[in-house]
């Protein structure tokens, strides 16, 4: 068979490494060697000897959104081979922590991550119930995590002079060290008057960045399992 679709642009090349690599812009490829973690049903190809478990809520309440009340249940991927991963042809990304590295993460956006990664539920300082993110995971420790968002994103730098104030529904995450709060850019009586739409944005303030998709939350779509 001949084509464009069999070009070196779409075929797969063997793994040079193991881990996690960007395939492409809406894909991320593990090469596993033990274990992984990843977003239940993002799985979209494997080869090798791989088994898949489904985590319990115990780690699936770790990406929990505030609004919705829903979870981000995980799987353990473990064995020797390949697999891909992705979610809804959304953009890939990669992200590469350090001891001593620490990033704040909507769990919408979470796609799969080495299991040398520490993970926490944490509450969003000032955020009420109004925010959208009101738990986040925090990632901690030594190993790469894949990232999925709406287009490309943009990676806004943060400084005690300049804070950066963004909507709560288009936040991906953000840096180690950055002061939260939520912050109304209208009176009440504008709110009354039908306002902007746009009342209340959390505030990040000290030093480090902030990431923000260019779109804001659309309704989820049942989990398939």
């Amino acid at each position: 068979m001949k084509g464009d679709l069999f070009s070196s642009e779409h075929m797969v090349q063997p793994a040079t490494a193991p881990g996690m690599t960007v395939e492409n812009a809406k894909c991320i490829r593990y090469a596993v060697s033990g274990e992984m973690l990843a977003r239940q049903g993002a799985m979209i190809a494997y080869r090798g000897s791989l088994q898949f478990e489904r985590k319990g809520q115990g780690v699936g309440g770790l990406l929990k959104r505030a609004v919705t009340g829903e979870g981000l249940p995980l799987m353990a991927v473990r064995g020797q081979g390949e697999a891909w991963f992705a979610h809804e042809a959304q953009n890939c990304f990669v992200v590469e922590l350090d001891p001593g590295d620490e990033f704040t993460v909507n769990g919408r956006n979470v796609l799969c991550f080495d299991a040398t990664l520490s993970y926490r539920i944490a509450t969003v300082k000032g955020a009420g119930i109004t925010g959208g993110g009101l738990f986040n995971s925090v990632f901690t420790g030594q190993g790469r995590l894949g990232l999925v968002c709406e287009g490309s994103p943009l990676v806004i730098p943060v400084s005690a002079q300049y804070p950066v104030y963004v909507d709560t529904d288009a936040v991906v995450g953000w840096s180690a060290g950055l002061g939260t709060s939520l912050h109304r850019s209208q009176s009440i009586g504008s709110m009354l008057r039908g306002g902007s739409g746009e009342a209340v944005q959390l505030m990040l303030s000290g030093e480090g960045y902030v990431v923000v998709r260019p779109s804001e939350a659309t309704p989820q779509k049942a989990q398939q399992h």
